[in-house]
């Protein structure tokens, strides 16, 4: 990742700065929160708040200095059940937020490439591989709607 981060040191200027990070994850937190499956993750999370993260992590992530001081993701995560096909709806979720964002297909596939890297710490082959980060936790595991 640190290669990719090094790569990328222009992208976050080239893309258009912070608000352009902002604008999408504003319109890619809308389609989570309406999603049938993807929202039952985010029920006890204000939408804001989970927006302002995740653009400081791009950020972050796209050569805009070490400015997220959340979670990194496996243990972010790690309470949550994300099957291959989740991350996949996410995954598809956010191409469409970056492409009605206007933002251009050279940029969009080197910030899915940035997102996807993180895939391998997030994905899990069953419940039984998920652990609380806090004794109040749920594991967080939700069935695909029909």
């Amino acid at each position: 990742i640190t290669e990719m981060m090094m790569e990328d040191k222009a992208l976050l200027d080239q893309i258009g700065g912070r608000p352009v990070l902002e604008k999408v994850h504003k319109v890619f937190y809308d389609k989570i929160y309406e999603h049938p499956w993807l929202k039952k993750y985010f029920l006890h999370i204000e939408q804001k708040l989970i927006e302002n993260q995740q653009t400081d992590f791009m950020v972050s992530n796209m050569g805009g200095g070490k400015i997220y001081s959340g979670a990194l993701p496996k243990n972010g995560h790690k309470h949550m059940f994300i099957t291959e096909e989740l991350f996949e709806v996410r995954a598809k979720l956010l191409e469409d937020s970056l492409k009605e964002c206007n933002v251009s297909d050279e940029h969009i596939s080197r910030w899915l490439r940035i997102d996807g890297a993180f895939k391998k710490s997030l994905v899990k082959v069953s419940p039984a591989d998920c652990e609380k980060r806090f004794f109040t936790d749920d594991i967080l595991n939700f069935p695909k709607p029909n």
